[in-house]
């Protein structure tokens, strides 16, 4: 789990944005705060007469950045993924501009499973789900492969920069493309049916891509990365490869400003076997 803003006047102004939101939406919170990743966004789980039981997440940023991928991520999903795939639905988006920022509030369907890690990180210790679990997932992440976006989740253009210099390798040509959720790894996932949240990063990838998040933030847990090694065989390709590579660096990035050390070495074990 997330903390919240290390500074107070940022708590208190989502904090506030926050009950504004449950007031635009008519909803009542029934749930404690749940912070996302440096305390950019705060959910809870309400209640809403139309619905019933939601979930609530406010996202903020500065007015000149509350636009593009990110922004509109999940309300682009809904309008590909709804009752397509396993994911929550979303019922409704409001946004309000206050002091140099804009919030973004998602009204979405509340899933009543816990996720699989509270950290995109998988410990050690934790344990590989049953075949119908793999089967669910492997189905959906193919739906998703096939839909048609304009939206990029993964750029030749950054590979070229950031490979040569978190690997100290070349950086592989992407040949082949495919639409991945983007963000893929076990903390956004549940460990029950499974279903897959946080979709605003969704976008053409290199084919492989989601799985090969989902191997690379699982590299502590042997018999989990091994499951997921033989549920998308697209990870012993030179396609899978490619998707690898592109997923060490991004994640050699995120360690080099401070985020998972406890990955770093497993990652360059992988990376050593690409070289």
């Amino acid at each position: 789990m997330y903390s919240p803003p290390t500074e107070s006047a940022d708590r208190k102004r989502m904090v506030e944005a926050f009950t504004g939101s449950l007031m635009a939406l008519d909803a009542t919170v029934e749930g404690p705060d749940v912070w996302g990743w440096y305390g950019r966004t705060l959910s809870a789980r309400v209640d809403s007469p139309e619905h019933g039981r939601c979930w609530l997440r406010l996202v903020s940023a500065s007015q000149d950045k509350a636009t593009g991928k990110i922004w509109e991520g999940n309300r682009k999903a809904a309008e590909l993924f709804d009752g397509r795939v396993t994911k929550p639905a979303l019922y409704d988006a409001v946004e309000e501009i206050k002091d140099g920022h804009v919030y973004l509030s998602e009204l979405s369907q509340y899933v009543d499973e816990s996720i699989c890690s509270p950290s995109p990180v998988l410990s050690p210790d934790a344990g590989v789900f049953p075949d119908q679990w793999w089967g669910s997932l492997r189905a959906d992440l193919d739906y998703v492969a096939k839909a048609s976006t304009d939206r990029v989740a993964v750029r030749q253009e950054w590979a070229d920069r950031s490979v040569p210099r978190f690997l100290n390798m070349p950086a592989p040509q992407i040949t082949e493309w495919e639409t991945a959720h983007g963000d893929l790894h076990p903390a956004n996932l549940t460990a029950g049916t499974p279903y897959l949240l946080d979709w605003e990063g969704f976008g053409r990838a290199p084919v492989g891509y989601d799985p090969a998040m989902l191997l690379v933030y699982s590299l502590l847990a042997p018999g989990f990365a091994q499951r997921v090694r033989e549920t998308f065989p697209i990870l012993g390709t030179e396609p899978g490869r490619v998707a690898q590579i592109i997923v060490i660096t991004e994640l050699m990035q995120s360690a080099s400003r401070g985020d998972y050390p406890e990955l770093v070495p497993a990652l360059q074990a992988l990376a050593a076997d690409f070289a």
